[in-house]
C-alpha cells in the first residue's frame, strides 16, 4: 500500500532521531547517486553521438583524399575507450552492477531493518506535523481543487 497522506506509520514512531536522520541521509544519498547515474547515461549517449560524427568525418576525409587524417581517426580515436581503454557503455554497466547496486542494497536493507521498508519517513513526519498545526483542513480543499483542475474537471 502506498502511503502519501501523512497518516501515522508505526515504523516511523519507533525510530530514534538519529536513526531517522541516517535513513534520510541514505535516501537522499541514493537519490543523488541515481542522478549521477543519469548523468553517466547522458555522458554515454553524448560520447556515442560524437563517435558517430567522427566515423562520418573519417569517411568524408577519406573521400576527400585526406587518407592520413582518416587513418588517424580509424586507428587512434574510433577504437579507443572514453576512459583508458574502456568504452562508455562499459562504465555505465560497471557502475550499475557495482556501486549503484551496492548503494541501493544497503539503503534498502537499512530501511527494512529500521523502518519496515518505509520510504520518505522524514518527509512524512514533516507533512504530518504541518497538517496537525494547520487551522482546519482548508489545505485539503485546495489539494482537491488542484486535483480536479489537473483532471480537467471544473466542478460543473
Amino acid at each position: 500500500m502506498s502511503r502519501t497522506d501523512g497518516d501515522r506509520d508505526p515504523s516511523d514512531e519507533a525510530l530514534t532521531d538519529i536513526e531517522r536522520a541516517a535513513l534520510h541521509d541514505l535516501e537522499l544519498g541514493l537519490e543523488h547517486v541515481r542522478r549521477g547515474y543519469g548523468a553517466l547515461l547522458t555522458f554515454h549517449h553524448q560520447i556515442g553521438r560524437g563517435m558517430d560524427r567522427f566515423e562520418r568525418a573519417r569517411s568524408r576525409l577519406r573521400e576527400a583524399g585526406h587518407d592520413a587524417l582518416a587513418d588517424r581517426l580509424r586507428d587512434e580515436v574510433l577504437p579507443a575507450g572514453a576512459v583508458g581503454d574502456r568504452w562508455s557503455y562499459e562504465l555505465v554497466a560497471d557502475f550499475r552492477a557495482g556501486f549503484l547496486a551496492d548503494a541501493t542494497a544497503i539503503e534498502g536493507d537499512a530501511r527494512e531493518a529500521l523502518a519496515g521498508g518505509g520510504h520518505h519517513l522524514t518527509e512524512r513526519r514533516q507533512q504530518r506535523r504541518w497538517r496537525e498545526r494547520a487551522a482546519g483542513e482548508s489545505w485539503r480543499a485546495a489539494s482537491d481543487d488542484e486535483a480536479d483542475r489537473a483532471a480537467g474537471d471544473d466542478g460543473a
